[in-house]
């Protein structure tokens, strides 16, 4: 089922074209679930051809089994110490937790964020800002910690960023019968990355654009799929 988002526009102007970005509401997405099984139940029958089926990244992350409940996670003294720097945004915890912080010591090694930490610790001295997750990659920029609004379980779990998204992404648009894009997104109220999709760069980059107001929500909404459609 289709639903606007409150406060998010169905139709935008992105380049000099109108699209509409449609966000499909679904049942909680849980770790048993077949990623397959949600595209034909949700999306199969709403996708037109042209469109393109963006899907967040914590979806396929949990059906990936990429999703730990806090109790599973036992930080390390480093990652206790590493949060505690970490800025707090009202966007999301980030890895401005020790659980976060340990997962992402675990993706992405701890040399990598110890290199990441040490160049934002001076370069934010100058007012430069983002050179942590620069350095420290997409994994670590995909680790999602639970929020207020955050939907059970997932207000008490820590989910990684999806594994392969490119192939994913791929899979899903020869399961829809090749008539649309498919694009992995992690997409937020401070921005937005595709993480894998069958588009070229170019249309990665204006897929970005049309999604750059997070027309999905990050809280209640349950809408982890979206469609988007130009309006012809």
């Amino acid at each position: 089922m289709s639903v606007a988002n409150e406060g998010k526009a169905l139709e935008v102007d992105v380049d000099g074209e109108k699209v509409q970005r449609i966000p499909l509401r679904t049942r909680v997405v849980m770790p048993d679930d077949d990623l397959d099984a949600i595209i034909d139940e949700y999306a199969k029958g709403s996708v037109q051809p042209g469109d393109l089926l963006f899907v967040t990244e914590k979806i396929v992350a949990i059906t990936q089994g990429r999703s730990y409940l806090l109790t599973e996670i036992q930080p390390r003294s480093l990652a206790r110490l590493l949060s505690k720097y970490v800025v707090k945004t009202p966007h999301g915890i980030g890895l401005g937790m020790p659980e976060t912080m340990e997962m992402a010591l675990r993706e992405c090694g701890t040399p990598r964020i110890l290199f990441a930490a040490g160049v934002a610790a001076v370069t934010k001295l100058f007012g430069r800002k983002g050179d942590f997750y620069r350095i420290a990659g997409d994994k670590a920029r995909a680790i999602d910690g639970p929020t207020g609004g955050t939907i059970p379980p997932y207000n008490q779990a820590v989910v990684l960023g999806p594994e392969r998204p490119r192939e994913v992404a791929a899979h899903v648009k020869a399961r829809l019968g090749d008539i649309a894009e498919v694009a992995v997104v992690d997409i937020n109220d401070i921005g937005g990355n595709i993480l894998g999709s069958t588009l070229d760069k170019a249309g990665e980059r204006r897929l970005v654009r049309i999604l750059g107001d997070n027309p999905l929500g990050q809280g209640h909404q349950s809408t982890p799929l979206g469609i988007v459609r130009a309006v012809r």
